[in-house]
């Protein structure tokens, strides 16, 4: 969230219209006989809600549904242990650059590296594991950083995902130039640590898969820029405030509280969702230079990764 556009006089929701846990709840038990299999909470940054814990308690309930959380680590220290307890089955953690004045050139965050290493190892102690480490690669940045964050997290069990620097909403002023296409990464990669592709994990999965030829464990390549994945992509996404979304990259969602709060019974709601799913066209990554050029994206921060 760059200061220039959400600075401290930023408005933010009132609490009132936010989802309530026990109506995020009532919609995660609605989608779930849709077919979804994996819950992931993200923000934001999720450990900053009031009492997480306890969705994540009521979230945990719903059989036959991974649980995970996307976060920037910087309160993972002190929750991953209650985050385990309540069933929370693991995490991802953000992390552009294992040198802090890289770090801070690429998130202006006013926290460090070090601090983000200490949630990492507690949730390795706690057993949120295989736990999962996001850099963004952004040329001219931190792209210097690919083969230190490589090395720091091969051969501990951890997978390690570079993504591409994506044009997520509208306020990070994207440019293709900065983009540092996966086939760059792969090469410099290869070239110190040398790896070979493996088959995805699933249908869908955004990460293209590669492990090291020595058995020192995987890395994943996320490249919605240059190569593509909108035929495969199988993510819905629910805003704070209850908004259905079917891309990243949307202009508009779909109201899922207005239904909740008027009364609507459960079946009209999954009809709905069915209703919407089934319909959409979304191919941005792929007109990417098109027609959705320059139309007002919904930010990042807004709705998750």
């Amino acid at each position: 969230m760059p200061r220039e556009y959400f600075g401290v006089d930023h408005a933010f929701l009132p609490r009132e219209e936010l989802l309530t846990f026990n109506e995020i709840h009532r919609l995660a038990t609605i989608f779930a006989p849709l077919g979804v299999r994996k819950i992931r909470i993200t923000g934001g940054e999720p450990l900053v809600r009031r009492d997480i814990e306890e969705l994540i308690r009521m979230l945990s309930t719903i059989p036959d549904v991974e649980l995970t959380m996307t976060t920037n680590g910087t309160l993972l220290a002190a929750k991953a242990q209650k985050l385990t307890e309540a069933g929370l089955d693991r995490v991802t953690v953000s992390l552009d650059s294992d040198d802090d004045a890289i770090f801070q050139e690429m998130n202006d965050a006013g926290y460090s590296v070090e601090t983000v290493l200490g949630g990492i190892q507690a949730a390795e102690e706690a057993g949120l594991t295989p736990i999962k480490i996001n850099m963004v690669v952004k040329k001219g940045v931190n792209e210097e950083s690919i083969l230190s964050m490589a090395d720091r997290f091969r051969g501990t069990g951890n997978i390690l995902r570079f993504i591409e620097y994506m044009d997520v909403g509208s306020t990070n002023d994207w440019k293709l130039t900065q983009v540092v296409p996966a086939r760059e990464i792969i090469e410099k990669v290869n070239r110190i640590f040398p790896i070979e592709p493996i088959e995805p994990n699933y249908k869908g999965e955004v990460a293209r898969r590669w492990r090291y030829k020595d058995g020192g464990g995987e890395i994943g390549i996320i490249a919605s820029v240059t190569q593509p994945f909108c035929g495969d992509c199988s993510r819905a996404r629910l805003s704070a405030e209850g908004k259905l979304y079917t891309c990243l990259f949307a202009i508009q969602g779909h109201d899922l509280r207005g239904l909740i709060r008027n009364g609507s019974g459960d079946q009209e709601i999954s009809d709905l969702i069915r209703s919407i799913w089934g319909l959409r066209t979304d191919r941005y990554s792929e007109v990417r230079n098109g027609k959705m050029q320059g139309k007002q994206k919904i930010e990042m921060s807004y709705i998750g990764g």
